[in-house]
This record gives structure tokens, sequence and C-alpha cells, in this order.
């Protein structure tokens, strides 16, 4: 399965060079910004914020996943899942306010 795989990865290729674009205009090869011609260098720097509100979001995202199994199944689980869950929701709580002590929700 992982030659066949490997295969079809290289066959992808060169297919690609055969059959792809030869000459690229300017236009063609100009990066593409919603039609928008772009502004600055592409080594421009995003301020680190961006970043962290992302992973924040993505902790949230794995909270919601976490929960969704454990509502199912509560009644199986009976009080250890209420205490697993209490443990959980205290942690996620002590990171948010952490985020929040630290301002990295403050858009200023």
């Amino acid at each position: 399965m992982l030659v066949v795989a490997g295969a079809i990865g290289l066959l992808a290729l060169i297919v690609g060079s055969l059959l792809g674009p030869k000459k690229g205009s300017r236009t063609k090869l100009m990066p593409y910004e919603s039609g928008n011609d772009p502004s600055g260098t592409a080594r421009e720097r995003f301020p680190v914020h961006f970043y962290i509100v992302a992973m924040l979001f993505i902790v949230f995202d794995i909270e919601t996943a976490f929960f969704y199994p454990l509502a199912v199944a509560f009644k199986q689980f009976g009080a250890f899942a209420f205490w697993e869950a209490l443990v959980f929701v205290i942690l996620v709580l002590i990171g948010y306010f952490y985020v929040l002590k630290r301002g990295v929700l403050d858009w200023r």
C-alpha cells in the first residue's frame, strides 16, 4: 500500500509537470490576495497575538470534543464523569484566567 501511495504521488507530480503551464506572466506569478494587488512584502512580521488567539480557539475546540462523548455516556459513568469534567473545567478556567491576566485578549 505504501508503494502504491508513493507511485500515485510521483505520478501526480510527473503529470502536473508535463501538463502544467510552461510560461508564467507577471500576473500569473503574482500572489493571489482576493483579487487585490499585494501590498508590502511577504516577509512582514505578524504579531504573536494572532497565533495565541488561534491556539486558544483550538483549546476550546478540544474542550468541546471532550465534553460531547462525556455527555452522551454520562449515565454510564455516574459521579466519576462529573468529577472528571469538573477537574477539566477547573484546569481550563485556570488557563483562561492566566490568558486574561497576561492580556492576550486585549485588542489594543
